[in-house]
């Protein structure tokens, strides 16, 4: 560490921010006044001092000087002790520091989890307790960090508590943050919300950087808990508050790749456009059967597209065609190992981050209109009732005869007129009986409400737009679905006795028994009955969804009854999928968008080409990172979200007056505040309890209410207010409101 780095100034302004350094006699709990000759009670305080930091060595000098041993004997004893301990094998003698004696059996390892700036969890697999650690004992060790722990009692609890001894690895060693530049030295002040440390930056290391910048801050050294972290700023993203800069932020906060590597995108650009005859020949042509996608207006990567037919016998041949991306992208080739990576695209408000580079996401692979191009495509017999007769799995060509935006194909359900007619509206109505059969088997129909923004020409909104889903959607999502169920159905089946084909599931386990009850409680308030007992769930759950649409409370019960569900993941575990009903279930019909896609599209081929199983624990390694990157893609598109509405409500608040009121509607009520989506953008914001004047107001969790101490006013989910803006926090996306 160089002498500007151990002697790194505090700024005054930013202390709440520190964790408090150890104080430095360490002795308020431990009694070290000494009046006689007690050997047991020295060894004893002496352990614990040597315990309570298990990863330092001290000399004896500062062993005296902690425990205040003045007198001659006391110094002699604790001497003779550390040398007694030693030759025990309680203590480790390094040089002439003394150090505690660390089993590796004792030691644990876990992820911690911050949960503010005074202490963490660190969570340990398998166990069903997380360990309580204090900040000062973490170590250094930061929010989603890999670290080895030991567990010891600090404090009277029946809570495990431990000590950090080790970093194994850090979760992030890059932190987006402003800037703050004087005439000595530079701070970082980061984005992430658990990162609770100004990052010290030296001036010969800021890169260029102004007062105020946005700037991606790479960790150099941490070597003392009690000062700040070290860093070098490695990348100028511009001004805060500008459009592209704040984007680009919350790409780097979320790690997410800003462009491709040059090999990447050289290795791409080699494939070729043309189809040699010799493949077509291998394949089923599917060239002349009518054939179209259907996709978002703005949509430039097309996975799917549907065909259909009529058959000799009247049944309708129908066939879900996907982009064949295995085709061009093969295993562990550089191509493949940047889009495992990477394990999904990433929707923000005003860009794509790609899985893949454009020449193969929006061209080769991408299935657009009147081009021949190669499909994976699983095919369907089914009759005018919609009964399932026969299904086939393959590699085929197709040439789609039309492209349709979801507002094109929804007018020509509605209104019967336009290209492909009987097509679609045939599509559709046997769509409506694959949903009416899934319900009818206890899937769950919830659905949230998303939202898009309209931007200007310089990123900022100028409005937002809820997305409605109607039957086009509704047509498209059907087939996916059956496409996706019968490839899992079919692989699981292909092979019969105990040992089945190794596949990546998508799976989805019930709901919560707790937060079920309390959604029951909650939901009769408005006077909903659910019933909350085995397979009444989803019939119990879908009957309040169809009463709640168009009501004031929809969103809310929406809201509720989705997070009364586990998260989906991704798995080799042939578990179902509860959401949907399925009991095999898999992610066949976006490889353009999605890495688990292209596992699928892989396993499939080499089971019809007659291959033993494959390998579950390399498999399920890759599973475990697509859900990860699935996270982290999710996330990125939130805080893309949150920020545009944060400045949309800021604009708005600048144009009205200051006391202009918004209606809104309570969707969320915690012990520090309740959480309101203003009904007019469908932005949300938070009313503090301390700022409601009228009362003093206690959270009450099993109602989900805040209610006043002296006069009763409940607040309760689902209520309707009227506020007023506060303030608005863009750095923070954060909106602050107040009672109307």
């Amino acid at each position: 560490m160089s002498k500007n780095e151990k002697k790194q100034p505090t700024k005054a302004k930013r202390s709440k921010r520190k964790t408090k350094p150890e104080n430095r006699n360490n002795n308020k709990n431990r009694n070290t006044e000494f009046t006689e000759f007690q050997p047991d009670k020295v060894r004893e305080v002496l352990l614990s001092l040597l315990h309570s930091s298990p990863q330092k060595q001290l000399s004896l000098k500062q062993i005296l000087k902690k425990l205040q041993a003045k007198h001659i004997k006391i110094k002699a004893l604790i001497a003779f002790l550390l040398e007694d301990l030693t030759k025990s094998g309680n203590i480790n003698k390094v040089a002439e520091n003394y150090q505690i004696k660390i089993d590796v059996a004792d030691l644990i390892e876990g992820v911690v989890d911050f949960v503010s700036r005074d202490f963490a969890y660190i969570m340990v697999e398998g166990q069903e307790q997380d360990i309580w650690v204090s900040n000062k004992h973490l170590n250094t060790a930061l929010d989603g960090d890999t670290v080895k722990l030991i567990i010891h009692k600090f404090r009277k609890s029946n809570k495990p508590e431990g000590e950090v001894v080790e970093i194994v690895k850090r979760a992030r060693t890059e932190f987006v943050g402003r800037v703050e530049l004087s005439s000595r030295f530079a701070f970082v002040i980061a984005d992430h919300k658990k990162m609770f440390y100004d990052i010290f930056v030296n001036l010969q290391d800021i890169k260029g950087a102004s007062h105020g910048d946005k700037v991606i801050a790479q960790l150099a050294g941490w070597d003392e808990r009690g000062k700040n972290p070290v860093g070098k700023i490695v990348r100028v993203l511009g001004k805060a508050g500008e459009h592209e800069t704040e984007m680009n932020s919350i790409m780097a906060e979320y790690s997410l790749p800003i462009d491709f590597p040059q090999s990447v995108l050289k290795s791409a650009e080699k494939i070729s456009e043309e189809i040699p005859e010799s493949e077509i020949k291998l394949r089923r042509d599917f060239r002349k059967i009518p054939t179209f996608t259907i996709d978002p207006f703005d949509a430039k990567d097309f996975d799917d597209a549907l065909s259909i037919r009529r058959l000799e016998n009247e049944n309708w041949e129908i066939g879900v065609h996907i982009a064949d991306v295995t085709h061009y992208v093969k295993p562990d080739t550089i191509l493949d190992r940047e889009a495992l990576e990477r394990g999904t695209s990433v929707y923000l408000v005003d860009r794509v981050v790609p899985m893949l580079p454009e020449k193969l996401s929006n061209h080769i692979c991408s299935l657009r209109p009147h081009e021949d191009k190669l499909t994976f495509s699983a095919v369907f017999e089914m009759t005018d009732n919609g009964k399932l007769i026969s299904e086939w799995f393959g590699k085929t060509i197709i040439n789609s005869h039309r492209r349709f935006a979801y507002e094109e194909a929804q007018e020509v359900i509605e209104t019967g007129k336009g290209d492909f007619v009987n097509e679609i509206q045939t599509l559709n109505r046997l769509a409506l009986i694959l949903q009416k059969n899934r319900y009818r088997s206890g899937a769950i129909s919830f659905e949230t409400v998303e939202v898009k923004f309209k931007l200007d020409k310089n990123g900022r909104p100028l409005e937002l737009v809820p997305k409605v889903r109607k039957e086009a959607h509704k047509l498209i999502e059907e087939f996916m679905l059956l496409a996706n169920k019968r490839v899992a159905e079919f692989v699981h089946g292909q092979r019969k006795g105990k040992i089945k084909n190794t596949m990546v599931y998508r799976t989805h386990d019930a709901p919560d028994a707790e937060k079920l009850e309390n959604l029951k409680v909650f939901a009769k308030q408005f006077g909903y009955e659910l019933d909350t007992e085995g397979k009444n769930i989803a019939k119990s759950l879908n009957k309040m969804a169809i009463d709640a649409e168009g009501k004031a409370e929809q969103n809310v019960l929406q809201n509720l009854a989705i997070r009364t569900m586990a998260k989906a993941k991704y798995t080799s575990d042939v578990l179902p999928h509860y959401g949907l009903a399925f009991k095999h279930y898999s992610h066949f019909t976006s490889p353009i968008r999605r890495y688990p896609d292209v596992l699928a599209h892989r396993l499939l081929e080499h089971y019809l080409a007659g291959g033993e199983p494959v390998n579950k624990v390399e498999l399920e390694q890759k599973c475990k990172l697509n859900s990860e990157r699935e996270k982290r893609a999710a996330d990125a598109e939130r805080a893309s979200t949150k920020y545009k509405q944060v400045e949309l409500m800021q604009i708005i608040a600048s144009q009205n007056h200051p006391l202009h009121v918004f209606e809104g509607i309570i969707v969320g009520v915690t012990e520090w505040g309740l959480y309101v989506e203003i009904t007019e953008t469908k932005c949300e914001g938070m009313v503090r309890l301390a700022d409601i004047q009228d009362d003093y107001y206690e959270f009450d969790e099993k109602s989900y209410a805040a209610i006043g101490a002296r006069y009763k006013r409940t607040f309760r989910l689902g209520d309707k207010v009227k506020v007023r803006i506060k303030a608005t926090n863009l750095e923070k996306r954060v909106i602050d409101l107040l009672m109307a």
